[in-house]
């Protein structure tokens, strides 16, 4: 069975939020501040990010 794809919201030092697959999130990267996820579909992660950006809790790039 092939291995399904998930995503996260990492938030850097920068204050601006990426969605990255789960396998290229840095877990001793000390310029993340916060990070959200697991997401199924990027495209549920998009919308989760525009909803931070909303809130205040990301800036947008």
């Amino acid at each position: 069975m092939a291995k399904t794809q998930t995503w996260y919201i990492v938030k850097y030092k920068s204050e601006k939020c990426e969605i990255v697959p789960s396998e290229k999130v840095e877990e001793n990267n000390p310029d993340i501040i916060a990070k959200w996820g697991t997401f199924n579909s990027q495209g549920e992660a998009i919308a989760s990010r525009v909803g931070l950006i909303r809130a205040g809790k990301c800036q947008p790039q």
